[in-house]
Formats: structure tokens, C-alpha cells, sequence
């Protein structure tokens, strides 16, 4: 029997989100600091006479109805005709919800697909990305990275801190082009991230009081459960910092470790038991994508 290859496809938090004035080709210019967490789809390839693609999980039926998946587009962009393989995506995280997943899906099929079919290691895998999606090519590594232009000029972040975090989604769709139309202004892109990165939560937290998500407002106008999401992130005892992820609905707290995190997820849940509300972390150095869930390790002295 075929061994399959298992990719992780964490989450993609935004810590931040900084927009520019809409460009000539119709994108805007963006800077962000995007983080992944422990929590994510999983994407298993084995070979095969044809390429399928197989959806189960939590959040499947909300992929049922997609005629063009982006995975399958990744793998087709990839392949090229004659190249085949059968995939199988765990959908844990929600659809169309801000933290990435069906970017991170599509670069765990890139990174799969190349080991499966045993292609050379070379940047292309990064050139596909961006033709996929503007989120696509930070999924690739899934290390904390300073990401500008529409997403495809990315940065490692030089250190970060491990962090307790908590993600809610209140069950809501929040469509990133509606979110964008009604974006009236934003920061623009003239942050820098400090050369030495950030010492511990303390220093990233002081970094961050700057920042913004400036799709926030217009995700809040657009779907009011967001407001409710972030209210009660920010009631909630240890929240740190409470904050929308990309173009929402998902949000998320940070606290001072995991034993606060699970116990305000425990009273978010008693509130609000239709919500979506994950306890998770983020690695100080990321996910490694070869080895579901596991940190790549600790960040190296003096870095």
C-alpha cells in the first residue's frame, strides 16, 4: 500500500493589517505580521491513476458546492497534465473566515505534490503561489513573516515569542471583496518591524499598540457578530490583546500562557455555544508543515 504524504495547512493569523491606497491593477498594497498556530486543515496525497480530492472534517459541507477548490487548482497549476494523485483534506478550520485556510490548503498541496512527485527544490513553488492567491506564498514556509505588497514580498520575522491564543469565529461568512469595497481609508504601508525582532510578549504587545487591522471597521459594519466576537474576547480575564484576523469573521485573543487560554475558552463556550472557539499557540519559529503540528523549534540565541 501507499504511504501518504501529511501536510499540515495551519492557520494564518494577521497580527496586523495595514492597507494602501487601491493600485493601478486593481490590488492594494498591504503590510501585515502573520504568525501560524498549532491549529489547521490537514492534507494527506497518496499516488493514484487520477487526481481526486477527497473533503471530510468539520467544515467539509461548507466546500461542498466548490466546482474549482483551490486545492485542486494548486495541484494543477503544479502537476501540468499527465500528473496524478488522490488527496484527502480534513477540513477543520471554518471557510472563508479570515485566518488563511484555503491558502494554507493550496500550499500544503504544493509542498505535498512536490514531495510526492519528487520534483526539484526551487523557488517556483512560491512563483505558483502568488498566482493562486495573494495569501498563498506565506503559507509556503508557515513562519512568522512581515508580509507587503499584495502579499507575495514576505520578510522571516527576525524573533517572536511563543504565544497562548485563542480563536473565535461566530459563525459568519465576511466576503473579502464586500470588505474591501467598503474600506474608505486605511494606514498605508509605512510600517518596519524592529531589526531585532521582539523579545517576549511583553515586547510584541508594545510593537502592536501602533498597529491595526484596518478591515476591521468595515467587517464590523458588514457583519455586526464581529463587534460581539471582539466584546467579549476583551471581557474575557488574561486577554492580552483582542483583535480580527484578515478580512474576518475569526478573531482572536493572546494571553500570558495556555492554562489562561483554556480556561477563558471554557467561559466563552459556556456564553456562546454556537460559536467556533479554538485554543491553540503560536510557535516561536512556526509550524513545521513536514510534521503536522509540531514546532520547528526554539528560536536560536541571539537571533
Amino acid at each position: 500500500m501507499a504511504v501518504s504524504i501529511v501536510e499540515a495547512a495551519p492557520a494564518k493569523i494577521n497580527l496586523f493589517l495595514h492597507v494602501g491606497p487601491r493600485r493601478a491593477d486593481g490590488f492594494h498594497p498591504l503590510q501585515s505580521l502573520a504568525v501560524f498556530t498549532d491549529a489547521g486543515d490537514r492534507l494527506a496525497v497518496s499516488p493514484a491513476d487520477n487526481l481526486t480530492l477527497t473533503v471530510e472534517g468539520p467544515f467539509a459541507s461548507q466546500l461542498a458546492d466548490e466546482d474549482d477548490n483551490l486545492v485542486l487548482r494548486a495541484a494543477k497549476a503544479l502537476g501540468g497534465p499527465g500528473r496524478s494523485a488522490a488527496l484527502t483534506l480534513t477540513k477543520n478550520l471554518p471557510v472563508a473566515s479570515g485566518i488563511g485556510g484555503g491558502s494554507s490548503d493550496a500550499a500544503a498541496a504544493l509542498r505535498g505534490l512536490s514531495r510526492l512527485w519528487a520534483l526539484p527544490e526551487t523557488d517556483s513553488l512560491h512563483a505558483i503561489a502568488i498566482g493562486l492567491g495573494s495569501d498563498v506564498p506565506a503559507c509556503i514556509d508557515c513562519v512568522p513573516c512581515f508580509m507587503e505588497g499584495r502579499g507575495e514580498i514576505l520578510t522571516p520575522a527576525a524573533r517572536m515569542p511563543r504565544l497562548a491564543m485563542l480563536l473565535v469565529n461566530p459563525g459568519a461568512k465576511v466576503p473579502t471583496r464586500d470588505v474591501f469595497a467598503a474600506l474608505t481609508k486605511g494606514r498605508g504601508t509605512d510600517m518596519r518591524l524592529p531589526t531585532g525582532g521582539f523579545a517576549d510578549t511583553a515586547d510584541l504587545l508594545r510593537f502592536l499598540e501602533a498597529t491595526g487591522n484596518d478591515l476591521e471597521m468595515p467587517a464590523r459594519d458588514i457583519e455586526p457578530a464581529v463587534a460581539a466576537v471582539l466584546e467579549g474576547l476583551k471581557s474575557l480575564p488574561g486577554a492580552l490583546l483582542a483583535r480580527m484576523s484578515g478580512s474576518g469573521a475569526t478573531c482572536f485573543a493572546i494571553f500570558a500562557d495556555d492554562e489562561s487560554c483554556a480556561r477563558a475558552a471554557a467561559k466563552l463556550r459556556a456564553a456562546h455555544p454556537g460559536w467556533w472557539i479554538v485554543p491553540t499557540f503560536v510557535p516561536a519559529r512556526g509550524i513545521s508543515p513536514e510534521e503536522p503540528g509540531q514546532d520547528i523549534g526554539p528560536s536560536p540565541e541571539g537571533l
